[in-house]
């Protein structure tokens, strides 16, 4: 009976199926991620849509330069105005609203389908399941940030370098801006998983996305202190105060290190929410 018995065990041991190493999960989350038709489609037109944008400025300056008068095609060199065309603020929101949207859909997406079930059906680690998606969505929309950011650049660049108005990347605040402009995607892409986590909902995730991200930085007034210190607390501004080219003036200036801050934050709290808000929540 004691032989019988240890043999049953030992079968029973071997039926069971070992806990999932993180690398799996992450393995596990690039082929969900990849497997969609829709995902290399989405970046590919989100990233082509926001280089347009800034393509377009450009163009437009070197279509009507002869127009300018040679005072105004002077100043435009001396401020290094061609930073602003680089990556334009109507750039930034597309980019924010494009890859706010596509973070949230890898939650929600689970949700709708439900497949998230079987997920933590076969992991039960959910924080890991999320973790691994997270490190995912960063790495993926870090590489299409910084892709879109430094085509941006150089053809921006290259296109008014044509009227000897282009600036090099070696110009003082170049680097910063083709790194912020990077950081963008991925910021905004685990502000939307976050919300999506929380609410679960395509249409109600994507509005809120929109308001946290695009609306309330249009709303908040720099022109009181109070606001401006709220103002000063959003990702669209530190992305402005970072891509801020010349002199920075304002009422109630804050640091390039205070709009780094910003960046950090939000990225470490959105990953936060998204990996400890599925823990206790049933599915």
């Amino acid at each position: 009976m004691t032989a019988l018995a240890s043999v049953r065990t030992s079968a029973e041991r071997a039926l069971v199926a070992p806990p999932a190493r993180f690398r799996d999960l992450l393995a596990a989350e690039w082929i969900k991620l990849w497997s969609l038709r829709s995902t290399p489609w989405s970046l590919l037109g989100a990233e082509l849509v926001v280089i347009a944008f800034n393509v377009g400025y450009a163009w437009d300056h070197y279509r009507y330069w002869p127009t300018f008068d040679r005072e105004h095609q002077a100043q435009f060199v001396e401020q290094k105005m061609a930073l602003w065309d680089a990556f334009t603020t109507n750039a930034g929101m597309v980019l924010m609203l494009c890859f706010s949207a596509i973070g949230a859909l890898t939650v929600v997406g689970e949700y709708s389908t439900g497949m998230i079930r079987t997920t933590f059906a076969a992991v039960p680690a959910r924080r890991s399941v999320m973790a691994a998606k997270v490190l995912v969505v960063a790495a993926v929309t870090t590489v299409c940030g910084a892709i879109v950011s430094a085509a941006s650049f150089a053809l921006t660049q290259a296109i008014l370098g044509a009227r000897g108005a282009g600036v090099s990347i070696g110009e003082p605040g170049a680097v910063r801006l083709v790194v912020a402009s990077a950081l963008l995607a991925p910021v905004s892409a685990l502000v939307g998983m976050a919300i999506g986590t929380l609410l679960r909902h395509s249409a109600s995730t994507i509005v809120a996305s929109v308001v946290v991200l695009l609306v309330l930085p249009m709303v908040v007034s720099d022109q009181r202190h109070w606001t401006a210190v709220l103002a000063h607390t959003l990702p669209f501004k530190a992305w402005m105060r970072l891509v801020q080219a010349g002199q920075y003036e304002t009422l109630y200036p804050w640091s390039i290190g205070g709009a780094w801050f910003v960046y950090g934050a939000w990225a470490l709290v959105a990953a936060v929410i998204t990996v400890t808000a599925v823990h206790r929540r049933d599915q």
